[in-house]
């Protein structure tokens, strides 16, 4: 009987319950029996069995709707299969499914229909418990899981955090679209100084500009036409709490200005007020632009970036740090069989090695977008077709920007200086049946091709065709690496 999934039978009918114990002991069930209600929530306080098969009609003083009610007071989530030889009276039907009921089953039972329902039930509830222990790690895992990478350059990230998060300090978050700059601001605002207050966010690129500023600062009667109410702006609501603004790379030099003063002052210019307001509130700033080129070109205010730059946290891109994504993968994996309650196993091979290769322009946020469509399709393939036709489309990009001169693999289109003196040599070696008809020019190229395959051949055999190490060694990105691979036919046995 060991590792036998138990099923309580609950039915006043000891030849019914013997039909049904040999039923479930042909399907690899052992037959627990009670003939009420009563004795049957003993037994299953004591067996806690896999599922419960519930006869409508019981005798004593609970029926089989009410013995279903006590027993989802137990455990909500035990599966209640229903019985009834009084056909499936459409009332009945729906109390039962109301209170909780698995499925309903008439009398005499089809042996293909009750074994569906059955296995469906126990697997549902063998789901639910997988899908309450995975939302218990991710519990115990805390708020920010995805900004605790094993890279040396995340412990930056975290040590910063941790140094700056219990002061007041104006805090400058970069890094590119989707590096997860939100999380770092809310973690921020997580210290125990600041824990239980406000945390408010403003995109500064999704507020029109003329908006902006009533939007943070607020107004007063009569700062605009028609206005007879005053209105705090963002800065009052977050008071005692953190103030997240996105996007500063995009707000006016107008606006820039005032914003300094209340940094500086810590005092808010509330738009048609007498008097300033008092600010006791946590600034914390984000941006995926370069400010410093930005200050250079007189679009950002110097003093500005000087006083938000008081602590500076960096987040790497997700191709700078690519030994973290099967950790990645892995926890959005679990919150989102948490939140679509469907339990997907882990990746497969093939799609960890394309997630490997991918530049991910979205970085973590394009990533949590796949593994989220992975688990809502439960499927994996959509998203290998998606990744290999971007591959090759940024492929045929590079091969496009390639310069002319067949010199140049590099994607950036910088030559590729290494060997090159030995081009000349491998093509005027070639018999003259071969170069008979050929111009100098395509003499000329044939050797620059073939020094090519060779130098990229060398490098793949000097690191054991670890491509990573070799796109770096020659100097070209990784998609560029791949693509001239297969242009010049080479693999291992080459």
């Amino acid at each position: 009987m060991v590792g036998r999934p138990h099923v309580l039978v609950v039915d006043d009918d000891s030849g019914f319950c013997r039909l049904l114990e040999s039923f479930l002991s042909a399907r690899g069930y052992h037959a627990i029996t009670a003939a009420t209600a009563e004795q049957a929530l003993e037994r299953y306080r004591l067996d806690q069995p896999a599922a419960v098969i519930l006869d409508v009609a019981l005798p004593g003083r609970m029926d089989g709707l009410d013995a279903l009610a006590a027993f989802r007071k137990i455990d909500r989530d035990v599966p209640v299969i229903m019985l009834s030889g009084q056909g499936r009276v459409p009332t009945v039907v729906q109390e039962a499914i109301k209170l909780g009921a698995s499925d309903f089953v008439g009398k005499p039972f089809d042996d293909s229909k009750l074994e569906a329902s059955l296995d469906n039930a126990i697997r549902q509830r063998q789901l639910s418990r997988q899908i309450a222990s995975l939302r218990e790690h991710l519990r115990s895992q805390g708020p920010f899981p995805i900004l605790f990478g094993r890279g040396e350059r995340m412990a930056q990230v975290r040590e910063t955090i941790e140094r700056v998060a219990d002061t007041d300090v104006t805090v400058l978050i970069r890094g590119e679209t989707g590096t997860g700059k939100d999380l770092v601001a809310r973690a921020l605002s997580a210290s125990p100084r600041r824990r239980d207050k406000p945390f408010l966010k403003v995109n500064c690129s999704a507020v029109p500009a003329d908006l902006l500023e009533s939007e943070l600062f607020g107004f007063e009667p009569g700062a605009f036409g028609g206005v007879l109410h005053q209105k705090p702006g963002k800065f009052e609501f977050a008071k005692h709490g953190t103030l997240f603004l996105d996007e500063m790379g995009q707000i006016s030099l107008a606006l820039q200005a005032k914003l300094l003063r209340v940094l500086q002052g810590g005092e808010l210019p509330r738009l048609g007020g007498a008097r300033d307001v008092r600010l006791d509130v946590r600034i914390v700033a984000a941006t995926a632009c370069n400010l410093e080129r930005a200050v250079a070109a007189g679009e950002f205010r110097e003093d500005l970036l000087s006083r938000l730059n008081s602590a500076s946290v960096h987040l790497p891109p997700l191709r700078e740090r690519r030994d973290e994504i099967p950790l990645l993968a892995d926890h959005f994996l679990k919150k989102y069989s948490v939140r679509c309650n469907k339990l997907h196993a882990a990746l497969s091979e093939e799609t960890m090695r394309l997630f490997a290769d991918h530049d991910w322009p979205g970085n973590v946020r394009e990533l949590e977008d796949l593994i989220k469509r992975i688990v809502m399709l439960g499927d994996e393939a959509p998203i290998r077709r998606d990744l290999t036709r971007s591959a090759a489309a940024a492929a045929d990009r590079m091969a496009a920007q390639t310069p002319g001169s067949p010199a140049s693999i590099s994607a950036s289109g910088a030559p590729l200086q290494e060997e090159r003196p030995a081009a000349a040599p491998s093509a005027a070696a070639q018999s003259p049946d071969t170069q008979a008809g050929c111009s100098l020019k395509d003499i000329s190229r044939m050797a620059a091709r073939k020094a090519e395959r060779e130098l990229i051949l060398k490098t793949l055999q000097r690191t054991r065709w670890n491509r990573k190490e070799t796109a770096e060694m020659l100097g070209i990105s990784y998609k560029a690496l791949l693509y001239k691979i297969k242009e010049n036919g080479l693999d291992k046995a080459s």
